[in-house]
């Protein structure tokens, strides 16, 4: 291919007058095409300048080619053998009217995926010129020159003179043009693919079409797909944070202390089943390190263990249309696979299903390992509390040592932050979920026992009775605690050998509110002294837990630091005491949750991770894409930080045997992304290890930093420049349009897609409802069509509950409101490569149609373009080395009438 590409350049810089420029494609050099399909090629098919050497004034320009091959009527039996194709020349490529032009053509079996030479012809750019019509036709003879095997149509494509961006008007007839004029595998538009999108968005794939509009004008539509950077990266991370995460979970389980040998063994137990999870992620990451090559994962490869957590085929793709007069709009889709743990099988359901069940199950395992049982929401409170407390309490002692730095007329706003902090800290404490933990762990140390022990013993529960369960052989009702305000008691106080005091929790978490107190009090006093003529009145957030205290001699200049100090050391050790003892209570109910889930609940885990893992890389991938492309637009900046983002699923799965399962999988994946915030930093550099995406946090909460260069994060509102969490707004919506659907809708049960759909309404419209009370309409995209976003919401709330098969104005309604509300648009099938493909194009069509009055004579021709000629194929091509979407005739006759591909582009492929 060097050898080929290195003797073309030199040709076209040595030969002027005379010139034999090669218009062909190489079978050695680049993929054939599919079935039935000549290729008329040499450089990528570029719309570019002619230069006359005479006047040497540019012209936009292009050649036709139309071939009649007569090898190709008896090699695949069609009665219209015609191939149309067009192609023009870069601008380091100038063409003269003595430059002489080859034209190859080669024949494609999509059997043997081979092609074949037929024969070739030439012309010079003068004769074309002077001809009539600006036409040739032309006779297509072997190599040898011996026998003429079809026919070559060449004419000039005059698309006129352009002139500041507009796109002339042309009035030839459309049906002797070729649709697709462009052709490359990198994109064309210097803004877009800068040194931020080059980031993340790369090995680029470029068509260039031109449609008629329906008042006879022309536009330039630019399809482009690329692949994701983050495919690899995010899914990495990802699986660092989790291998962190556990490696904490064992060290924290140790740190409980020690417990009696019943718990001793259940600890060992999970300890151990967390570190083979840590061994199969270490394992993991290490094969994904020794990757090279693609930034995506094919399709093919979607159920390897090693990849399973990235994504399948996920690729951005951006419409880009120019219309004369009118300012370009561009609409942006992210392709991906339906998150699911392919690897895993779907034999017994997906997460939705095997949620439900082991929830439904781990009773029972509570009852048998004499384990308390939490219900869901409880586990994930315990989750939360650690996180907060996790986070706040370093937060609190940061703040505390700044205030001792800080001089005295600046106490105050440290102050308030230390108090905002430490107030949010004293609440998230206040559950009984904490001291009812305590109790718990108390009596799993060595050594208790239970009143209960030496009392008759209760008789059984009724049927319909919640079962006391124990703990140790401790009955584990509690009953409620008073809150006492005595003097704080250190952890390591807790009696392991005699009966616990169930007020000592009070005492200890009360001690945090009376030292804060205290330091507001003195910082109080130290105000009043400095401003003797204003009169101070003391804050007291915390006075309903407790009195404040206040010193009440005059304060020295010299020793207020000191004293200060004692009361600040005081908040820092009660803080520090509190925090141990719920970290440690919490983490004594995420034991007891993993040692009666037995294998099964660490499994889960595992599919939950893995699913979560594809999910949030696409959402990187969409938030990213879609931040580039609104850095300039203050009112989506605005709504980014005053609301979030609503973040549009389309799923195109049915609800038939696997694809069950891996909708379930989606639907909780899809969920999850509501536990991720984004945050926009400043990058240290414009390198690409500066300006790519990174990962922070834990199961529960996670946040993605996207940094941006630091001329563009400068132009950013103040909101985002000071660190302002974001928040993304999931929603799923999924209509199965295939044979497996009809089944479905006809034999079997859809109710998943039901609940599914009328579930992401709902949070859809609240979401509409928060957007039109927080923000302007004027911050919103403008489009053509005037129905409003209420009026489109109403009509998909009455399709959500209408009974119709396969009812993809579903789907049609959702991306519309998506994309009229500045959100993230994602389209998912198994593969993203076939049914997603069909969808793609459509859209794509639609708003065209809609949006810049795509002429309707044309829509089906454009819409078959695409799907022919366009970006989905070449994603095809890229999963499975086969330009054939994966349907045959008997499926397709069950798909909606404008999601099916035209003839030759589909066939039996392995996908």
């Amino acid at each position: 291919m060097r050898d080929y590409k290195r003797g073309l350049i030199k040709t076209a810089q040595t030969l002027q007058s005379g010139d034999d420029r090669s218009i062909m494609r190489d079978p050695a050099c680049r993929q054939p095409r599919r079935v039935k399909k000549l290729t008329v090629d040499g450089h990528k098919m570029v719309t570019d300048h002619i230069i006359s050497p005479s006047s040497r004034k540019a012209q936009h320009f292009l050649f036709a080619c139309q071939t009649t091959a007569d090898q190709i009527i008896i090699k695949q039996r069609t009665r219209d053998p015609v191939f149309p194709s067009g192609v023009s020349f870069p601008l380091d490529c100038p063409v003269y009217n003595d430059t002489f032009i080859k034209v190859s053509v080669y024949g494609v079996s999509d059997e043997q995926q081979s092609s074949n030479f037929l024969g070739t012809s030439r012309f010079s750019v003068a004769d074309l010129l002077h001809s009539k019509d600006q036409q040739l036709s032309l006779s297509l003879r072997t190599a040898d020159d011996s026998v003429t095997v079809g026919t070559v149509l060449v004419s000039r494509m005059k698309m006129g003179e352009i002139e500041d961006g507009e796109v002339d008007h042309i009035t030839a007839d459309m049906h002797q043009k070729c649709t697709l004029v462009y052709e490359s595998s990198h994109g064309i538009n210097d803004k877009e693919n800068g040194p931020i999108m080059n980031t993340v968005f790369q090995n680029a794939v470029c068509k260039v079409y031109r449609f008629q509009t329906v008042d006879s004008k022309w536009m330039l539509v630019r399809e482009q797909m690329a692949e994701c950077t983050l495919s690899f990266s995010i899914p990495k991370q990802l699986i660092g944070l989790c291998i962190q995460e556990d490696t904490c979970r064992i060290q924290e389980l140790k740190d409980l202390g020690e417990l009696s040998p019943h718990w001793h063994n259940l600890r060992k137990d999970v300890i151990s089943r967390y570190e083979q999870i840590i061994k199969e992620y270490q394992d993991t990451l290490v094969e994904l390190e020794k990757l090279t090559g693609p930034s995506f994962k094919p399709s093919c490869s979607k159920g390897q263990k090693y990849l399973e957590f990235i994504p399948i085929n996920l690729h951005t793709q951006r419409m880009r249309v120019t219309c004369p007069r009118k300012t370009d709009s561009c609409y942006d889709v992210v392709t991906v696979g339906a998150p699911a743990a392919h690897s895993q099988g779907f034999k017994n359901g997906g997460l939705q299903k095997l949620l439900s069940k082991y929830e439904s199950e781990k009773k029972s395992y509570s009852t048998a390992y004499q384990c308390i049982y939490y219900p869901p929401e409880q586990t994930t409170k315990a989750r939360e509390i650690l996180s907060v407390v996790s986070q706040l309490q370093p937060h609190i002692t940061a703040l505390a040592d700044q205030l001792l730095q800080s001089p005295r007329d600046a106490l105050r706003d440290t102050l308030k932050s230390l108090e905002d902090k430490t107030e949010q800290f004293v609440h998230a404490l206040k559950d009984e979920l904490v001291k009812s933990a305590l109790l718990a762990l108390h009596a799993a140390r060595p050594g208790y026992v239970s009143k209960s022990q030496t009392s008759a013993p209760s008789s059984p529960p009724e049927p319909n009775e919640e079962p006391n369960v124990v703990c140790n052989n401790v009955n584990s009702s509690q009953t409620p605690l008073k809150e006492s305000k005595a003097s704080p008691v250190r952890s390591d106080s807790i009696p392991h050998h005699k009966e616990y005091d169930e007020e000592e929790w009070d005492r200890v978490w009360a001690s945090v509110a009376k030292s804060l107190n205290s330091v507001i009090a003195m910082v109080e006093k130290l105000q009043e002294q400095d401003n003797n003529n204003q009169e101070s009145t003391p804050c007291q957030t915390l006075a309903d837990v407790i009195t404040s205290h206040s010193p009440d001699r005059p304060m020295d200049v010299v020793d207020w630091r000191d004293q200060l100090g004692v009361l600040v050391q005081s908040l820092k050790e009660c803080v520090l005491d509190v925090a141990e003892r719920a970290r440690h209570s919490v983490i004594f109910v995420l034991l007891q949750e993993a040692a009666c889930s037995t294998a099964q609940g660490l499994q889960l885990q595992q599919r939950r991770d893995t699913v979560f893992s594809q999910a949030l890389t696409a959402l990187a991938c969409g938030f990213v894409m879609r931040l580039y492309a609104g850095l300039e637009d203050k009112g989506f900046l605005r709504q980014l930080h005053a609301v979030g983002l609503v973040a549009q699923f389309e799923s195109l799965l049915s609800t038939y045997s696997e694809e069950i399962g891996m909708l379930e999988d989606m639907e909780v994946g899809i969920s999850d992304l509501t536990r991720v915030t984004f945050r926009i930093t400043e990058a240290l550099s414009e390198d690409s290890a500066s300006l790519t995406p990174i990962i922070s946090g834990r199961r529960d909460r996670y946040t993605v930093e996207v940094p941006l260069p630091h001329d563009a994060f400068q132009t950013l509102p103040d909101e985002l420049r000071q660190g302002k969490l974001l928040h993304v707004i999931p929603v799923l919506f999924n209509v199965g349009i295939n044979e497996q659907q009809t089944i479905a809708e006809r034999f079997g049960d859809i109710s998943l897609q039901e609940r599914i759909n009328q579930k992401n309404f709902e949070i859809l419209e609240g979401y509409y409802k928060s957007l039109s009370n927080t923000l302007p309409s004027e911050c919103l995209p403008s489009f053509q069509t005037q129905t409003d976003i209420k009026e489109l919401l109403e009509t998909l709330g009455q399709n959500v509950v209408t009974k119709k098969r396969k009812n993809v104005e579903i789907l049609w309604l959702a991306g519309t409101i998506c994309r009229r509300m500045n959100g993230i648009r994602f389209t998912s099938c198994k593969s993203a490569k076939d049914r997603t493909s069909m969808s793609v194009t459509l859209e794509q069509c639609c708003l065209l149609r809609d949006e810049h009055q795509l002429n309707k004579d044309y829509f089906v021709r454009a819409l078959d373009c695409m799907r022919r000629e366009g970006c989905r194929i070449e994603n095809v091509q890229k999963n499975i080395k086969c330009r054939k979407y994966a349907f045959n005739m008997l499926q397709l006759m069950a798909f909606p009438k404008y999601y099916r591909p035209p003839d030759g582009t589909y066939g039996k492929v392995d996908s």
